[in-house]
C-alpha cells in the first residue's frame, strides 16, 4: 500500500515556489527527504499536513484525500521535530494530559511503554530536557495515538553523533513491523545513508529525483579528469569544480560513456546535493 502519495503540489510565494512536487512513500519504509535549507522541505511538509493551502495538487494518505478526510487522517499521522518549543515550563505529564485529549485512539499502555523505553521522567519540565529527549518525547506522543505515518522534520539537528545514532536505531525498529512509515526530512545525509529505504531530493522547489536509495545514488557518477579534457564532457555535467589536480564533476550515469581519460566513483548523498547546488537550474 502507498502510505503517502503527493501529487503535483504547487504553491507560489513572492520569492519561492513549489513546482509540481510529486513522490510516493510505500507502507513500512523510511523515506529520506533531502535538500538544502530553503529548498522547500518544510513547505512541502506543511502542505502535507494541510497547515498551508496549496495552489494546486493533492495529498493522499492511505488512499484518502487529506482535503476531504483531514480530521480522520490526522488521527493516524504523527509529527516530530527537532525541538519542543511550547509550554516549556510544563512538566511532561501535564503536557501529555492536554495532548491526549485530541486523539480518539490514545493508548495509555503504549505511552507508558515508550516513556520507559526512552527513559523519560514525567516530572521533568520540557525546558529541562536535552534536545535528544525532546525529540524522543515528540515520538512518544506520536506513537501513543497509533500513528501509522510519522513525519519527522529535522529531528536529529543539533544532536551529537551518539544521540543521533540512538534515534536512528529507534526509527529502524519502528518500521520493522511493516505498518509504520516514516518521512524523514534532514540535511544530515549521513543519517539517511544508515537508515533510509527511499530518497526524495528537492532542489529549488522541484523534485530532482525520488527512488529507492541504491537506485537514487546509482543514477549519478563523480568524474575526475584533467582540465584539458574538461571541454569534451562539461556540457553533459550537472556541475563541476576545478582544482590544481584537474576537475571533478557530477554526471547522470546514462550520460557518461566510459573513457580512459576519466576516472569515476559513486557519489554519496551529500556530494549529489553539493553539485546540484552549484547549478542554478537543475534539469533531469
Amino acid at each position: 500500500m502507498i502510505m503517502l502519495d503527493v501529487k503535483n503540489l504547487n504553491k507560489k510565494f513572492p520569492h519561492f515556489q513549489l513546482s509540481d512536487v510529486s513522490f510516493q512513500l510505500p507502507q513500512g519504509y523510511i523515506m529520506g527527504f533531502i535538500g538544502l535549507n530553503g529548498a522547500g522541505k518544510t513547505t512541502t511538509i506543511k502542505s502535507i499536513l494541510n497547515l498551508i493551502s496549496v495552489d494546486s495538487g493533492e495529498i493522499r494518505i492511505m488512499g484518502k484525500s487529506m482535503n476531504e478526510h483531514e480530521v480522520e487522517l490526522k488521527q493516524t499521522v504523527g509529527y516530530a521535530f527537532g525541538n519542543v518549543d511550547f509550554y516549556t515550563r510544563s512538566k511532561i505529564k501535564t503536557l501529555t494530559n492536554v495532548f491526549k485529549t485530541f486523539y480518539d485512539n490514545w493508548n495509555e499502555e503504549s505511552y507508558r511503554h515508550y516513556i520507559q523505553k526512552f527513559k523519560l521522567i514525567e516530572d521533568k519540565k520540557i525546558a529541562e530536557l536535552s534536545t535528544g529527549m525532546k525529540v524522543k518525547y515528540s515520538l512518544v506522543l506520536a506513537l501513543s495515538h497509533g500513528a501509522k505515518l510519522l513525519i519527522l522534520d529535522e529531528p536529529t539537528s543539533g544532536l551529537d553523533p551518539a544521540a543521533r545514532d540512538d534515534l536512528l536505531d529507534v526509527f529502524r525498529e519502528l518500521v520493522q513491523g511493516g505498518e509504520i512509515s516514516i518521512l524523514f526530512s534532514t540535511h544530515i545525509t549521513s543519517d539517511l545513508e544508515k537508515c533510509a529505504d527511499y530518497i526524495t531530493y528537492i532542489h529549488d522547489g522541484r523534485i530532482i529525483n525520488s527512488a529507492e536509495k541504491e537506485d537514487f545514488v546509482d543514477r549519478y557518477r563523480l568524474i575526475n579528469g584533467r582540465v584539458e579534457d574538461l571541454d569534451h564532457i562539461k556540457d553533459r555535467l550537472i556541475s563541476y569544480k576545478v582544482n590544481s589536480f584537474g576537475f571533478t564533476g557530477l554526471i547522470l550515469t546514462e550520460n557518461f560513456t566510459p573513457s580512459a581519460a576519466f576516472k569515476t566513483a559513486i557519489p554519496n548523498l551529500e556530494e549529489i546535493m553539493i553539485y546540484y547546488s552549484k547549478k542554478e537550474a537543475a534539469h533531469v
